[in-house]
């Protein structure tokens, strides 16, 4: 099979979802392996590189889409590629389809076979640990008094107490911005719905970091004295009921931070997006930090990891096809997002009101022994396409 990787093409985007080594490691599989021109230079991958590790080295996006039949890159297909997606034309990338409908309407239009990637990670994604981490540093830098902030250095100073901060969600975001500013002396304070997972953090931390079940109540007890914000929570898409309201952002001190990692609208009435060129802006006195591509920062480091741990989803589908990798692993079944001119992602049947089919069922693997994986979001979807009219 003809794989290729793509260079990305959205604005602040520096990674790349396959360095040398993978390439080489699908080369010695007996692939044909093509990298677009510069798709890693911008995190240090040069084509030289990629060209020793047996990879041609293709000028231009248009050739990539017309000789592949499986393309990968890191973020959403652009306006300006849907034209060029194949039928029956493999691609896997972080479509995020649910908040997407016109890219989604572009590959079912397509009738390519679309896995998005942010689904398929059994142990979590490591560009989620890579925003954690780098958007708590993030935060501090914001906190600088010449870039807006209070001016407060996070383990303190000899008669000057340090940082509070407020981790909204323990899951793998939080857990990684919690191991940077712990490790760093802030008193920090984690809240989550799950007590198992707080129980987890208490013990790892030798409950030397405070948790707290997360309601917008014991939000606002808390933000008056919380220097830093750090928001980790997956919201629900199209749920604005919002956890912290533009009032309760009124009540922090002025030049204290928030960081929206998430960035998912409906979670801090004050959010909207931000860029790596123009980061920050000030609401209520409060410096807020929301870059949606916070990973791309640290290009090297995470295209490294995000590269290996995707790397066996690539094998698998390239060596034994997509039917058979989708049923022995259960968290790339459930990625699954477009078949052929079908939907088959949930989340994205629920709010886009669209009629889906289950992975197994167009796959036809329904009856057999399948791996388990958990829905990858809390949306549900009965808005189910009769088997009868799938027809290829």
């Amino acid at each position: 099979m003809v794989f290729g990787v793509l260079k990305d093409i959205k604005n602040g985007e520096y990674r790349t979802i396959v360095t040398p080594s993978e390439a080489a490691t699908l080369k010695a599989d007996g692939h044909e392996v093509l990298i677009q021109k510069g798709a890693g230079e911008k995190a240090g991958f040069e084509d030289s590189a990629y060209a020793a590790a047996g990879a041609e080295i293709v000028e231009t996006a248009e050739e990539m889409y017309a000789r592949c039949n499986f393309l990968t890159k890191v973020k959403e297909f652009e306006p300006c590629e849907f034209g060029m997606l194949r039928e029956v034309q493999i691609v896997f990338t972080c479509i995020h389809p649910a908040a997407h409908p016109e890219e989604v309407q572009a590959l079912l239009d397509s009738k390519c076979i679309a896995f998005t990637a942010e689904d398929s990670h059994r142990y979590g994604s490591p560009n989620c640990e890579a925003a954690g981490k780098q958007g708590a540093l993030m935060g501090l830098y914001a906190m600088l008094s010449i870039n807006g902030g209070k001016g407060k250095f996070v383990s303190g100073l000899g008669g000057a107490p340090g940082m509070k901060v407020l981790i909204l969600g323990g899951g793998t975001v939080g857990q990684a911005a919690l191991s940077v500013l712990h490790a760093l002396g802030a008193w920090c304070t984690v809240m989550d719905v799950n007590i198992g997972a707080m129980r987890s953090l208490s013990r790892q931390y030798n409950e030397r970091v405070n948790t707290m079940f997360s309601t917008r109540e014991n939000i606002a007890k808390l933000l008056p004295e919380t220097d830093l914000v750090i928001n980790c929570v997956k919201w629900p898409k199209g749920n604005m009921d919002y956890l912290i309201t533009r009032q309760m952002v009124a009540t922090m001190e002025k030049g204290s931070v928030i960081v929206d990692i998430s960035c998912d609208d409906g979670v801090i009435e004050t959010f909207h997006e931000t860029t790596h060129e123009n980061p920050t802006y000030v609401e209520e006195g409060v410096v807020h930090y929301c870059v949606s591509n916070i990973p791309g920062a640290i290009a090297q480091s995470t295209s490294i990891s995000y590269a290996g741990s995707v790397l066996p989803h690539f094998r698998s589908i390239l060596n034994e096809g997509v039917a058979a990798a989708c049923a022995k692993d259960g968290f790339l079944r459930r990625s699954l997002t477009t078949y052929r001119g079908y939907l088959t992602h949930e989340e994205t049947s629920a709010l886009q009101n669209r009629p889906w089919v289950r992975p197994e069922d167009i796959l036809g693997i329904a009856d057999q022994r399948l791996d388990p994986a958990p829905p990858a979001t809390v949306s549900r979807s009965e808005n189910f396409l009769p088997l009868d009219q799938v027809k290829f």
